[in-house]
C-alpha cells in the first residue's frame, strides 16, 4: 500500500482541516502538491526506523517538557507511567522508555538535536509529525495546567515540525477542547441541553465554528477520523503501542461531533 496514497486519504490536521479552516488548507495544500508523502511503499527497515525514531522522541521530550517548570512533578511522571500502561510495554521497553524520560529532563538534553534526528527520518511524512505534536501537547495538557515553560518547548517542537506559531496556537487550542470529551458521558447521551461552553468546545474540537453547516462540521469529523485511523498509522510506522492514543483522540472527536449532530437536530 502506497504511503503517500494513505496520507492523501487521511490528511486534508491532527488533526487538519480539523485543526480549522487555516490547518487544513495548509495541510490539504502540501498534500495535493505531493510534498511531505513517501512515493513509494514503506520498506520493513523504514517503519522499524520511524517506529524507534517516534518512539524515542516522544518519551524524550516527554522529560524535557516535565522539566521545563524547573521540576518533574509527582503528576507528570504518573502521566507517563499511565502512558506506559496505555502502551503495554514489556519490562525491556517499560525500561527505555524511562531512560529516553529522564534523558530528556537531563541538563545537557538538546531539543535541536532530538528534532533533526527525528526530521531525518519521519520529516517527509506530515501526519506522523502531526501525531507527534499531539501526543506531547496531549499529555502536557492532562493536568489542566500548561505551564509556560512547557508551551515554549512544545513550540520549539512545533517549529521544527514546520508548523507556524498561529498553527500551533490552534492546535492547542483543539487539543484542550478535544480533552473535555474523553470521559465516559461525555458524548451526547444525555437528556438535559448542552451549555454554551461546552458545545463552543464541540466545536472548537473539530476545528470548525457553530456558524458552520453540517456539511462543514461532518467533512471536519471525516478528516479527523480519517487521520487517526490505526490501520493508516500502523501502515506509516507509527508504533503499534502508541495507536492507543490515537484510538483516544477518535473517541474524544466522536463525543464533541454527537454533541453538535444533537445540538443541530434539536435546534
Amino acid at each position: 500500500m502506497m504511503l503517500g496514497k494513505l496520507i492523501a486519504g487521511s490528511l486534508g490536521f491532527m488533526v487538519s482541516g480539523p485543526f480549522g479552516a487555516v490547518l487544513g488548507l495548509y495541510v490539504g495544500h502540501q498534500f495535493d502538491r505531493g510534498v511531505g508523502g513517501f512515493t513509494r511503499p514503506v520498506s520493513a527497515a523504514d517503519q522499524a526506523r520511524i517506529r524507534a525514531a517516534f518512539f524515542e522522541t516522544v518519551f524524550s521530550l516527554l522529560g524535557h517538557v516535565a522539566k521545563a517548570d524547573g521540576r518533574v512533578s509527582t503528576v507528570e511522571v504518573s502521566q507517563a507511567e499511565s502512558l506506559m500502561v496505555k502502551m503495554n510495554l514489556d519490562a525491556v521497553a517499560r525500561r527505555r522508555a524511562i531512560d529516553l524520560f529522564k534523558e530528556g529532563s537531563g541538563a545537557n538534553f538538546s531539543v535541536d538535536d532530538a528534532m533533526q534526528r527525528f526530521m531525518d527520518v519521519c520529516g517527509r511524512n506530515n501526519n506522523l509529525k502531526q501525531q507527534l505534536l499531539n501526543c506531547l501537547i496531549s499529555l502536557a495538557v492532562a493536568d489542566g495546567d500548561l505551564h509556560s515553560g512547557e508551551q515554549d518547548v512544545l513550540r520549539k517542537v512545533a517549529s521544527h515540525l514546520g508548523f507556524s506559531s498561529a498553527l500551533f496556537d490552534q492546535f492547542i487550542q483543539m487539543i484542550k477542547a478535544q480533552s473535555q470529551f474523553g470521559g465516559a458521558g461525555s458524548g451526547a447521551g444525555g437528556q438535559s441541553r448542552p451549555s454554551r461552553n461546552r458545545l463552543a468546545d464541540a466545536y472548537q474540537a473539530l476545528g470548525v465554528s457553530d456558524k458552520s453547516s453540517m456539511g462543514e462540521v461532518k467533512k471536519a469529523y471525516r478528516k479527523l477520523i480519517s487521520q487517526n485511523h490505526p490501520d493508516k498509522l500502523i501502515g506509516q510506522g507509527m508504533p503499534e503501542d502508541m495507536v492507543s492514543l490515537a484510538t483516544q483522540k477518535t473517541q474524544e472527536i466522536q463525543g464533541a461531533y454527537d454533541l453538535i449532530v444533537k445540538h443541530l437536530k434539536e435546534s
